[in-house]
């Protein structure tokens, strides 16, 4: 599979946020906690030069704590605050403003010794598509201001959102990158929904999602769809795929003469993944993950 998906409203964006990068004081990243390298945009360092950055690891309330807790020290390591959040259950808005009022703490107080007031900060919200940038700001605003959607895309244009009297934020429309040289990285953001399902090949985006199960999250999935049996070998692509057809069986997704419709059972696992009925899931660790087959491999 390759994935390849750069819209033109993408290559605006960038153009539109570096433009406005004068106007900013902080830039506020907003990750997926499940997989987070993989739903970081790796130009953001270009596009956001020297900014002060605050990391959010949004849908936590998804994510392993304990890989998050790792996640917390990779980031760390690599000069950056990184900082778990629940944009839909949460109300992470004091935390974010107070971070943000950290990180600029030598402008603020230097302001301040020369007798000038610290005006409104000015952060910019960036992050791929369906990441949660839109529920993160109707949440911290106290009212809905940016449109949401469960699929990626829905923010199109940039608008300025006042947040109390202390912030103001910049909302920018998703940007993901040309090409995913990295193929895993593909598979992640897909089984994440993160990629809009028409472009993909809906079977491999299971096929990925249950291999990574089996080796990691066995318990979780034997609970959730009432199997009794793994595949030794997560490798193994028939065992996965003869469990992909158990647990289409025991969701109804048949076709006649009693055969496994895998279209349908590779959407159940993948709704089922993505909405946490298999429990806290972190698809991606700071030492990465090996490379995936193909569904034909």
């Amino acid at each position: 599979m390759s994935i390849q998906w750069f819209p033109g409203h993408m290559t605006r964006a960038r153009r539109q946020i570096q433009d406005k990068l004068k106007l900013i004081d902080v830039a506020i990243e907003l990750l997926d906690a499940r997989i987070p390298l993989s739903s970081r945009n790796p130009m953001i360092d270009e596009i956001l030069q020297q900014k002060p950055r605050l990391v959010l690891l949004n849908k936590s309330d998804l994510a392993d704590p304990e890989a998050t807790r790792r996640w917390i020290e990779y980031f760390a390591e690599k000069g950056l605050e990184a900082v778990p959040i629940d944009a839909v259950g949460g109300n992470p808005s004091r935390e974010i403003i107070q971070r943000s009022k950290q990180l600029l703490s030598a402008k603020i107080e230097a302001q301040l010794r020369k007798g000038m007031k610290p005006r409104t900060m000015r952060g910019l919200i960036v992050g791929i598509p369906n990441v949660g940038k839109s529920t993160l700001i109707n949440k911290m605003a106290g009212r809905k201001i940016a449109a949401t959607g469960d699929k990626p895309g829905v923010t199109k244009g940039q608008q300025w959102i006042k947040v109390g009297t202390e912030m103001e934020l910049l909302d920018t429309p998703g940007i993901l990158w040309p090409k995913f040289e990295d193929q895993t990285v593909g598979f992640r953001l897909a089984a994440t929904g993160a990629i809009k399902e028409e472009i993909l090949d809906t079977a491999e985006i299971a096929l990925f999602a249950m291999r990574y199960l089996v080796a990691h999250y066995p318990v979780a999935l034997k609970e959730r769809f009432g199997v009794e049996k793994l595949p030794e070998d997560p490798s193994d692509t028939d065992a996965v795929v003869e469990l992909m057809e158990e647990v289409g069986r025991k969701r109804g997704a048949l076709i006649s003469g009693g055969r496994v419709d895998l279209e349908k059972a590779s959407l159940a696992i993948l709704r089922e993944l993505r909405a946490g009925k298999l429990g806290r899931v972190t698809m991606e660790l700071p030492e990465g993950e090996p490379a995936v087959q193909s569904l034909e491999g």
